[in-house]
């Protein structure tokens, strides 16, 4: 029986949304391939640095997700991986606000050298990469297309706008409240539902929470009628790839998108669906998609068709596989 490699995944822990994006959601993929794929939190403490050093002995490849490292650490685990990978869908090497961050720079510029290559999250990402590692391939966040593909019935006597995402993203939302109560003044039967750890609250519009799982958020995305994905335009939200309109778009939905950061890239405006750069830009957008079945219809096939071809898991698997044989092992 031919051995399988080992590749072990280091993040920040088993449950955090990166983690399953950039890692868990492969390891289906590496086993048919015959890898053997592992998952260590990452620990502080001197005793979990240990332990994670000799993990990394003990496999033929090395990914870190997101987490850069100081100088020192950096280069022990460089000495332990045979194959040591770096990859992040965000832009880590910038505070949440988009101010720059000396410190996380610092680490972003410790850690990436050092790696054999870079799985970066989008072309922005790649570019900073880049900087210190020109071996850097963009792989976009990746999702199980067929998951959000499913029928679901719609409400017929509402129009339901849909936002997913969490807490931290909250503020994004609030920032386009204004336009969604100017649209449903026009619209009264409009409505906004939030799949998320959160709620909010309006006079003028109709909220619909559902707090997210994994089993409920397909079915509650395919029975809306519109994805929305407003986003701000600095040096953090830039490095954002897009999940939420991966979903949408992999759910049959038209997308109405502020022109910001991979969202340029992801949605075909006038296609799948259409940009809003301010207020009343959204309030249109609404009032076009709201008032037309057969354009929602025809933007959430086009969405569909485009997740399919550029944003799978088995699409990016293979980019995946390329860089790990493309790169010796260090003994």
């Amino acid at each position: 029986m031919p051995h399988k490699q080992k590749i072990l995944f280091l993040s920040k822990g088993m449950h955090a949304s990166s983690t399953r994006y950039r890692a868990t959601d492969f390891f289906p993929f590496f086993e048919a391939a015959g890898w053997q794929p592992t998952h260590l939190k990452i620990k502080n403490s001197f005793i979990g640095r240990l332990q994670l050093l000799q993990a990394a002995r003990k496999a033929d490849a090395v990914v870190v997700v997101r987490r850069t490292f100081d100088a020192l650490f950096a280069k022990w685990l460089r000495h332990y991986s045979r194959q040591l990978i770096f990859t992040f869908d965000d832009a880590i090497f910038a505070k949440g606000n988009g101010a720059q961050s000396r410190g996380r720079e610092r680490r972003f510029a410790a850690t990436l050298p050092l790696c054999d290559h870079i799985w970066a999250g989008n072309h922005y990402l790649a570019e900073n990469a880049r900087q210190y590692n020109p071996n850097s391939t963009i792989i976009p966040t990746a999702i199980d297309d067929k998951k959000y593909a499913i029928q679901a019935d719609k409400p017929n006597a509402n129009i339901d706008l849909v936002w997913i995402g969490s807490h931290s993203t909250q503020k994004h939302l609030a920032t386009i409240i204004p336009a969604l109560e100017a649209a449903a003044a026009q619209i009264p039967t409009l409505r906004l539902k939030i799949i998320a750890d959160f709620t909010l609250q309006s006079s003028q519009l109709e909220m619909l929470h559902i707090p997210w799982s994994q089993e409920v958020e397909a079915q509650a995305l395919a029975s809306a009628h519109i994805g929305i994905a407003p986003l701000p335009d600095n040096a953090y939200t830039r490095g954002k790839c897009g999940l939420k309109v991966l979903q949408y778009m992999a759910a049959g939905l038209p997308v109405i998108s502020s022109p910001a950061g991979v969202n340029q890239d992801m949605v075909q405006n006038g296609i799948s669906g259409l940009f809003a750069a301010n207020e009343q830009a959204w309030v249109d957008a609404i009032l076009q998609l709201a008032h037309n079945t057969e354009l929602r219809n025809t933007m959430g096939i086009a969405g569909q068709q485009r997740c399919q071809e550029r944003f799978t898991l088995a699409a990016n698997f293979q980019k995946m596989l390329a860089t790990l044989e493309e790169h010796p092992q260090h003994i």
